[in-house]
C-alpha cells in the first residue's frame, strides 16, 4: 500500500476538509488501516479500539524513527503549509499509532516541552531482545534493560529522541492468578530488602 500526502493550508485540522470534504483525520487513518488489512491481516484488529496519538518535536523525524526503532510503516501524513504535520497514521506493531507535531498555540506539546511523560506505550514483541537493539541503535535511550520479569515476560524499555518511553516484552511463560500474586510478593519482598 501506497502512503497519502494530503496538503493543507494551515495548522488547524477543523478548518479544512479532508479530500473532497468528508470524513474526520481519525476516519481517515482507520479507512487506511482498514485498506491495508487485505495486506496485512496482522493489522486486522488494531482499528477501532485505544490508539496513541503522540504529540512530537519533529513529528516528521519522529515518523523516520519509528520505522528504524520499531518497523513502523507510514500510511499517511497530512502537513500543514509551514512544514509542520497536522496529523500522520503510521502502522506499528500490527496497530496504528497517531502522531502531530507540537502546536502551543493549540496546547499540543510533546514530552521535551513538559519535561518528561507520565505514559508508557507497550508493545508485546517475538523477540524482545532483538527488537530493543533496534530501537536502542537507532537513537533510543535505555531506560530499563532487558530482563527476565516476575509475571513470565522477558521485558525492557526505552525513551525514544522525542520523549516518548516505550515498553516491550516477549512472553515466556504463563503464570495462575495465584502465581502471579506469589511472584509479586516475593518480587515487593526483594525490592523493600534493598
Amino acid at each position: 500500500m501506497s502512503k497519502r500526502i494530503i496538503p493543507f493550508d494551515d495548522f488547524n485540522p477543523s478548518a479544512q476538509p479532508i479530500e473532497n470534504g468528508c470524513g474526520t483525520l481519525e476516519q481517515l487513518c482507520i479507512e487506511e488501516t482498514t485498506m491495508n488489512n487485505a495486506e496485512n491481516p496482522a493489522n486486522s484488529a488494531c482499528m477501532p479500539g485505544v490508539i496513541p496519538h503522540l504529540v512530537c518535536a519533529g513529528a516528521a523525524a519522529a515518523i523516520d524513527f519509528y520505522a528504524k526503532a520499531f518497523g513502523a510503516t507510514e500510511m499517511i501524513r497530512l502537513p500543514a503549509a509551514n512544514g509542520k504535520l497536522m496529523h500522520a497514521c503510521l502502522s506499528l506493531n500490527g496497530a496504528a499509532v497517531m502522531l502531530a507535531d507540537e502546536c502551543p498555540e493549540q496546547g499540543m506539546l510533546g514530552p521535551k516541552s513538559l519535561k518528561g511523560t507520565p505514559v508508557t506505550i507497550h508493545l508485546t514483541v517475538p523477540d524482545v531482545d532483538a527488537l530493543f537493539s533496534q530501537a536502542v541503535n537507532a537513537g533510543a535511550t535505555v531506560i530499563m534493560p532487558v530482563a527476565d520479569m516476575f509475571w513470565g515476560d522477558r521485558y525492557g524499555i526505552v525513551e525514544d529522541p522525542f520523549g516518548h518511553r516505550w515498553s516491550m516484552a516477549t512472553h515466556q511463560r504463563q503464570l495462575t492468578k495465584e502465581e502471579l500474586i506469589e511472584a509479586a510478593r516475593a518480587a515487593e519482598d526483594a525490592c523493600l530488602k534493598k
